[in-house]
């Protein structure tokens, strides 16, 4: 179990995170919050890269900082943009970080292979990644995330620049590597969660919101959701969550307190709880 207790990093006077308590088992857990708000604050801490101002981050209730390289052992990571070089092939690149990482040799060249499967580069394998797309560029960070088959799998906005196909493709990897592992997934982007996640973390003002299922935190909306006509004469119809298109014309998705007039409710997805608590556009 990876846990974090009453965890604060500062950065002279600015308050990055405050007091957060987490505890991490086996499954997939989306950190989902605004731009600036302390996800990659956390991962870092989570990695090793960075250290609380006061607080402890405990691996089977021993400190990270004691166990040192026997966590990192443990511990994959894909930050929001990793090094490469560009002449390598994604075979070159696993064999050089498998020999940073003293992957026993004996084992590297079946566990490469058994990786670029797993992300579907095995054809791409030996073409050099300066001509890799964004996708094909984060599938050889996840597979280097995996090289020494990490108990606990830190990425951070994976999907980041990703095309509809390649955020499908991603979130299938992440669905099944979760079910013998502990993977924190941080993004803004709700949709890539929304359909892997065991649980929510949300953050705001830099102070843990919750952690909870999708399904726990969409009942923070229940019955508050609603679909208006765009035409609807309402003057002051609530908060404005999104708009579609229908065959009757554009309709607006709303949070009110009290039924709007023309309004069907509708059960909120975590879209409209993301944008509901982040409505006053305050970071965090």
């Amino acid at each position: 179990m990876l846990s974090v207790n009453h965890v604060t990093k500062k950065y002279g006077k600015f308050i990055a995170l405050e007091n957060i308590t987490l505890e991490f088992e086996n499954g997939v857990y989306g950190l989902l919050a605004p731009n600036g708000a302390g996800k990659t604050t956390l991962m870092k801490m989570l990695a090793t890269l960075l250290f609380p101002t006061s607080g402890e981050i405990l691996w089977d209730g021993i400190k990270i900082t004691e166990l040192g390289e026997q966590y990192r052992d443990i511990l994959g990571y894909l930050p929001q943009k990793f090094g490469y070089y560009k002449n390598n092939t994604p075979r070159q690149f696993l064999r050089y970080l498998a020999a940073l990482k003293y992957i026993d040799v004996k084992v590297v060249e079946e566990k490469i292979e058994q990786l670029l499967e797993m992300v579907s580069l095995h054809e791409e394998a030996d073409k050099k990644m300066r001509k890799f797309s964004g996708g094909m560029l984060q599938r050889v960070g996840i597979a280097q995330a995996m090289l020494n088959d990490p108990r606990v799998l830190i990425l951070d906005e994976p999907t980041a620049g990703l095309d509809p196909k390649e955020r499908v493709r991603f979130r299938n990897i992440i669905h099944n590597l979760a079910k013998d592992r502990i993977v924190i997934l941080s993004t803004h982007i709700v949709s890539d969660i929304e359909t892997i996640a065991n649980q929510i973390v949300m953050l705001r003002q830099h102070k843990l919101l919750c952690c909870e299922s999708p399904k726990e935190v969409c009942k923070r909306l229940e019955g508050k959701v609603y679909e208006v006509p765009a035409e609807s004469e309402n003057k002051e119809i609530g908060f404005l969550l999104s708009e579609r298109q229908s065959e009757n014309g554009t309709v607006l998705r709303v949070a009110c307190e009290e039924p709007p007039k023309d309004g069907v409710l509708v059960a909120p997805n975590l879209e409209d709880v993301f944008l509901y608590i982040y409505r006053d556009g305050m970071e965090g």
